[in-house]
């Protein structure tokens, strides 16, 4: 089906002349012609506006604007707007809805005119696909390795509030100009009035054998190096620099935290699977990647060309127990040793004709707010649902599909997926986004990626940690008989 045109009858759609406005489609008048729509349907609209919030800081002062928000007269507040997800109804009604209608008639420049696109917006606005567009995708979807495995941990709910807590500053440390350092300030001292009043809970929530390290982690977090106290002096020094490395100690250390917690799967695997190898929690594969004859690898950071680089993945079995299984068995196996890769511009795939191949794994996918899996199918992602270790992550790792259903995933092809948000749709997801089992992420050597070619070779890959979590399937009858 052909896209409609973005000439109306009585006006024209073009890019704003300025190469640093935002992405907007400004209106111009052409010579009036009767009948036809006067607007573009609303998923012209929606994504230019979603884009106008994802990328434009919002201010208080009309002269902090940029001169092409002012040409079209948006009031804003001095934050970034959560667009497009995560929307309650009520703050669709009182902010969102009035945005767009308020851009409609800015564009038209009021009058009656605005009226008439006004009420020709409304009616399919109200169907429930573009009110799915209003509310998802969220924002707020990690967009590194390190946060999507964090927040996959699951751990003790109190030390999840001190995580989101400490997040929610990580996101404020990108307003630019003026920083909200008052809001963060109140973030850190939620997050530390959580940790002391809910103590007991939080070390009794680690299991016995651990609970040295945990009181050792516990200390270390309030009082210790790195720790939310000195997040707060950082914070009042104004420093964004010293806040950014303060967050991400502290972050790391309530990480330590959340995985002693969480010795093992939160949920029973289906009867079904127990005949599947699966992860119980985390794993390290170590890749070293081979150059094809005459090609290098060039090191970012500078120094001589090499013809060998590594690659660190971390394998999340919290979400993907039989996906991550079944591919650290390959790698015990010897599987990937000696497999060639090609690529496409946004992933770098592992050859699929591999002589040792493992189990076909069902499609497994953690959807966010549950506690366990789905498996042989997929998210929708118009809907709101949401996976908890989303494919749009640069350097995210994830199954190919089986070549005989969709509903599983391939006995061993993986790739590596190369997020590029030029290339993503609403919200900077990926228009594959819940469609792959995703198992884990590049941690060391994401620079990497983008130089591997095809015809490279993985020289070796090494489980270097996780042996201890990994149950086959002779290990799981010996235990069930």
């Amino acid at each position: 089906m052909a896209a409609p045109p973005l000439i109306s009858s009585a006006y024209v759609y073009s890019p704003c002349s300025d190469s640093n406005s935002p992405s907007l489609l400004l209106l111009r008048k052409k010579e009036k012609n009767p009948g036809g729509s006067l607007l573009p349907p609303p998923h012209y609209l929606l994504p230019l506006l979603s884009t106008y919030c994802r990328r434009r800081p919002y201010y208080r002062n009309r002269a902090q604007q940029h001169p092409a928000e002012r040409s079209i007269g948006i009031r804003t507040s001095r934050k970034h707007l959560p667009f497009p997800g995560g929307f309650s109804d009520a703050e669709e009604n009182n902010l969102l809805q009035p945005m767009l209608l308020d851009l409609i008639r800015r564009l038209a420049g009021g009058g009656a005119i605005a009226s008439i696109l006004v009420s020709q917006f409304l009616a399919p606005l109200n169907n429930s696909a573009a009110n799915a567009v209003l509310y998802s995708p969220d924002t707020k979807v990690p967009r590194t390795g390190e946060l999507a495995l964090r927040r996959a941990i699951p751990a003790n709910s109190n030390v999840k509030a001190i995580q989101d807590s400490l997040e929610d500053i990580s996101y404020l440390l990108r307003i630019p100009q003026r920083k909200p350092y008052g809001t963060m300030e109140g973030n850190v001292k939620k997050a530390l009035k959580i940790a002391i009043k809910e103590k007991e809970s939080i070390l009794g929530s680690v299991p016995e054998d651990f609970k040295e390290r945990g009181s050792l982690l516990y200390t270390s977090l309030i009082d210790g190096k790195g720790a939310l106290q000195n997040l707060i002096q950082a914070i009042k020094e104004n420093d964004p620099d010293k806040v950014s490395v303060s967050l991400a100690s502290s972050l790391d250390t309530l990480a330590e935290i959340e995985l002693l917690q969480a010795p093992g799967l939160s949920f029973l695997l289906p009867e079904q699977y127990l005949k599947y190898p699966r992860l119980t929690g985390r794993g390290t594969v170590e890749f070293t990647i081979e150059k094809d004859a005459g090609t290098a690898f060039f090191p970012i950071a500078g120094g001589q060309p090499q013809s060998l680089a590594k690659i660190q993945v971390i394998l999340d079995g919290y979400s993907a127990p039989l996906t991550t299984g079944n591919f650290a068995k390959l790698v015990l196996d010897g599987a990937y040793d000696g497999a060639r890769l090609k690529c496409t511009d946004q992933a770098v795939l592992v050859d699929s004709k591999l002589e040792n191949s493992g189990y076909s794994v069902p499609l497994e996918v953690m959807p966010s707010g549950q506690f366990e899996p789905l498996y042989k199918t997929t998210l929708s992602i118009q809907d709101g649902e949401l996976p908890v270790l989303p494919l749009s992550v640069y350097g995210s790792v994830a199954m190919a599909h089986s070549t005989d259903s969709e509903e599983y995933s391939s006995p061993s092809q993986f790739f590596f997926y190369l997020y590029d948000k030029r290339n993503a749709g609403l919200g900077g997801l990926s228009f594959d986004e819940g469609q792959f089992s995703v198992f884990g992420y590049t941690t060391i050597g994401r620079e990497v990626l983008s130089q591997i070619k095809s015809g490279d070779l993985i020289r070796s890959a090494k489980l270097v940690e996780g042996r201890d979590r990994l149950m086959l399937p002779a290990e799981t009858n010996q235990k069930l008989s």
